[in-house]
């Protein structure tokens, strides 16, 4: 059996996970298989420590060229264009992004502060 899945989030968000105000994350190319009742480790990915357990309650998959208003209001962030959202994540997956790429918007629950 594998391990417990883990996510890896920017510095800055960390304090916002912990307090509540962030429980949203959009993940392309998920290689995990992220599914609802999955425990996950959230990780700092500046510092690789591990900060806390979560359990996933929700997702839902989109197109990229289908990402809207209410989804970057559900996740506590402001509208950004397409093109730039596509910029956003070619810095991470490369040019292999595009409108057609799939968005797993997954809700998570923190579990447990470590």
């Amino acid at each position: 059996m594998g391990g417990m899945k883990t996510l890896k989030f920017k510095d800055h968000l960390v304090s916002k996970i912990l307090n509540g105000s962030k429980d949203i994350t959009w993940r392309l190319f998920d290689e995990k298989n992220l599914q609802v009742g999955d425990e996950l480790v959230l990780i700092n990915a500046a510092s690789g420590e591990e900060f806390a357990k979560a359990e996933i309650i929700g997702v839902r998959e989109k197109k990229l060229g289908e990402i809207g208003e209410a989804d970057f209001a559900e996740r506590g962030t402001k509208s950004e264009s397409q093109e730039n959202l596509i910029a956003h994540y070619r810095d991470y997956y490369g040019d292999k992004v595009d409108s057609n790429s799939i968005v797993k918007i997954v809700k998570f629950k923190l579990l447990e502060v470590l």
